[in-house]
């Protein structure tokens, strides 16, 4: 059984990193090489596999300290002797040709760039998604003008919880390649869009609730509708317009099981019309505070 790297699975080129800069590692790999984000393209399902093993290693301490010591022997000092024997051939190969044949690497190793396949330009582009779309995941079909002249048109199968910025790969769907070369990438961006009810801002979820100078006076409780279910809320007396509730986790998704917070903004209603009833007791309630005012100022 060979013997994996993960360390570089991972991106990292040393395994002097602390456990954050891992995750982080991990996070990264993980997205680019994600079947959702790679549709088509067998080498990242398997690239995905093997970024998950390696951080299932490398996050557990012990297992992590055991594995260090079989890098060290299989990537350190193997590093060492494969740089040292590869510069000797090269040196011995170089000599010997120009010796024998008076040819010069250099000039063929040029000649041999010249005509090295090269892989085609990727294309990107960029499809607007809602934010309640993007939390449960949707489908979406892109149209787009082909190299040739031709619409095509693309399937996205758009994963819950996909990051704002993030790109859905399509291997080979990009401009073709030179001298036998691969064709380039599609690329497609994902921007997602507030609603009027929420809007993201990184991880967390906002939304304003409309409530009466009454409720916010003497206090209330209340239900609103989060971006995946309902959630109870108490509006404690004396709330002023623009205070923030914060429920924890009920938020955008962050992967892994987490997700950020869910705030709620307070803004406070006054009502356009008013009833008589409503507008003499309005009236009371504005003498009755003029003469608790002048009571205090008295005193």
């Amino acid at each position: 059984m060979s013997f994996k790297d993960y360390y570089k699975l991972l991106g990292l080129k040393t395994n002097k990193v602390s456990i954050d800069e891992i995750k982080i590692a991990y996070r990264e790999q993980a997205k680019k090489y994600h079947p959702d984000m790679n549709i088509g393209d067998s080498y990242s399902e398997e690239k995905f596999k093997e970024i998950n093993e390696a951080y299932k290693v490398l996050s557990d301490s012990k297992a992590r300290k055991k594995y260090d010591k079989s890098w060290y022997i299989y990537t350190e000092r193997k590093k060492k002797i494969e740089d040292r024997e590869s510069e000797e051939k090269k040196t011995f190969k170089e000599k010997l040709l120009s010796i024998l044949f008076g040819i010069n690497p250099i000039k063929k190793k040029e000649e041999k760039v010249k005509k090295a396949p090269i892989k085609g330009e990727n294309i990107e582009t960029e499809i607007e998604v809602s934010i309640v779309e993007a939390f449960n995941g949707t489908k979406k079909k892109l149209k787009l003008l082909a190299v040739d002249g031709k619409t095509r048109t693309f399937s996205l199968d758009i994963p819950a919880g996909i990051q704002n910025n993030d790109k859905i790969r399509f291997v080979g769907q990009g401009k073709p390649g030179k001298n036998g070369g691969k064709n380039g990438d599609l690329l497609v961006k994902i921007f997602i869009k507030d609603t009027k009810e929420f809007k993201l801002n990184g991880a967390d979820i906002y939304k304003e609730l409309s409530i009466t100078p009454w409720e916010a006076a003497l206090g209330t409780k209340t239900t609103i509708q989060s971006i995946d279910g309902n959630i109870s809320l108490i509006i404690p007396r004396g709330t002023q317009s623009g205070e923030k509730f914060v429920i924890k986790d009920k938020g955008y998704k962050l992967g892994r099981g987490m997700r950020g917070n869910f705030y709620v903004i307070i803004r406070i209603v006054v009502p356009k019309t008013l009833t008589k009833q409503e507008e003499e007791l309005y009236i009371k309630l504005r003498n009755l505070q003029t003469k608790v005012s002048k009571e205090v100022v008295n005193k």
